[in-house]
């Protein structure tokens, strides 16, 4: 052994304290947002089934979810809305009334300083469910849809969300959003668009928690097909050029590949959403004791920052923050 000359790279992991000296990837709970789901009608909070650890809040109880976000550091709130009523064009998504609102505005109002982003998109406010206006032949109306996204999109940034975060995945959103808050003297709102948003089996969860599946069909006629990646990095650098200030890419673990492309392709911030399907399917195993939960967690969140998310959306986030 004493002629031979090889590499001794467990040098640098034989403490913990040198592990952390070389550790190439950093995770705060300043890169991560935490969703939440605000339910008109509701008092105080109700259990998610398929989504262990998760509420629906009333609009009673967002203030002091959003003092816990803010007291633990977490960068900012995402807020998807479940209505009292739903119609066929999903007019309930631009009211200034509106769930999510007055949602923001409470929020607000509790935490000043919390980033606050609005999703936009119809499907939970529409009765058919699918992500915007239908045409006589049951087809999704791309052009007939963007007025109402961006009119969405001017509401939720008067009722004061720093960033608006169109979800629906119409071709021109961006463009038409952009063009809408600037003309409502809203130009200093950040636009965060889902670019790379794939038809996903891991939404199922989400679907029930915001009572959005679509009531006939499915929505691969504007998500992105699973197999494609070449498409996500000309959607991504479609909504950059259009006037996105950020771009996503959801879900992120099956699509770690993806994030990486786009991060190497755009200089604009990168979010990933680890979606309700990677959350609950964590979750389900490490409640049967099948895996150690914190430190799935942990390597889940660890992975998806070292691909190039500069921002995290997780439902972790409020117990992976407290843990630290």
């Amino acid at each position: 052994m004493e002629n031979l000359n090889f590499r001794r790279h467990r040098r640098l992991r034989r403490t913990a304290a040198m592990r952390g000296l070389v550790r190439e990837t950093e995770l705060t709970p300043a890169h991560l947002i935490y969703p939440i789901f605000v339910q008109a009608g509701l008092s105080g909070r109700t259990p998610i089934e398929a989504m262990p650890g998760q509420f629906r809040l009333g609009l009673d109880a967002v203030a002091e979810e959003a003092r816990t976000v803010s007291r633990l550091g977490i960068g900012g709130m995402l807020l998807f809305g479940l209505p009292e009523a739903k119609d066929e064009v999903g007019s309930g998504a631009w009211a200034a009334d509106g769930i999510v609102q007055e949602a923001t505005r409470r929020l607000k109002e509790a935490a000043p300083g919390l980033v606050v982003i609005g999703d936009v998109c119809l499907c939970e406010y529409t009765s058919h469910g699918h992500c915007g206006v239908l045409r006589a032949d049951g087809s999704v109306d791309n052009d007939g849809t963007l007025p109402l996204l961006a009119e969405t999109s001017v509401s939720l940034a008067e009722a004061g969300c720093d960033v608006i975060a169109p979800s629906d995945m119409m071709d021109g959103r961006v463009a038409v959003i952009r063009a809408a808050l600037d003309g409502a003297g809203l130009g200093e709102t950040v636009l965060l668009s889902y670019s790379a948003k794939f038809a996903s089996a891991f939404y199922g969860p989400f679907r029930e928690a915001a009572d959005s599946a679509p009531a006939f069909g499915d929505r691969r006629g504007y998500q992105m097909d699973p197999a494609n990646a070449r498409m996500a990095l000309d959607e991504a650098l479609t909504d950059v050029g259009e006037g996105a200030d950020m771009v996503m890419v959801k879900p992120a673990l099956p699509y770690l590949d993806v994030l990486r492309s786009v991060r190497e392709a755009v200089d604009v911030p990168v979010a990933a959403y680890n979606v309700s399907g990677e959350y609950s399917m964590l979750m389900a195993a490490a409640e049967r004791g099948w895996i150690d939960g914190d430190r799935a967690v942990d390597e889940t969140l660890t992975a998806i920052r070292r691909a190039g998310a500069d921002i995290v959306i997780t439902y972790h986030a409020k117990d992976w923050a407290q843990r630290q």
